[in-house]
């Protein structure tokens, strides 16, 4: 399991593959990427493959969780991209760096930053509000 996929109740890490639910389920999405090149191009290609309509029947994107992959603010060419993926999915979350989750500390016992919380609360919102679960 992610450490996203831990610290955010309901979730589910797919392992880098886009869920299939069987028909004629759904299922609530939300992209995860570190925000480095690597991660950025892998979140922009996702982006891409669910704005083109060619992803299984029932898939639902909620967003895109980037997670930053350094202490410190980005490089400008980084937060151009940044701006650039946002552009394509309904909605983005920037998650600071938290040095005790990349030390192996459990997530439940890390004080983490507000904007975990907000996630949570969002996600609950988009998701539960509308009826069903997100993976």
């Amino acid at each position: 399991m992610s450490t996203l996929a831990a610290t955010i109740p309901g979730g589910v890490d797919a392992a880098r593959a886009w869920p299939a639910p069987p028909p004629p389920g759904s299922a609530r999405v939300v992209l995860v990427a570190r925000t480095h090149a690597a991660g950025l191009r892998a979140a922009q290609a996702a982006a891409r493959q669910w704005a083109s309509g060619t992803l299984p029947p029932g898939i639902h994107l909620l967003g895109l969780v980037l997670i930053a992959d350094a202490p410190g603010r980005l490089p400008r060419p980084l937060r151009d991209l940044v701006r650039l993926i946002s552009g394509g999915v309904p909605r983005t979350w920037l998650l600071p760096w938290v040095e005790a989750l990349r030390l192996g500390e459990p997530p439940s016992r890390v004080a983490l930053p507000a904007e975990y919380t907000r996630l949570a609360t969002d996600l609950h919102h988009i998701a539960y509000d509308r009826g069903g679960s997100y993976a």
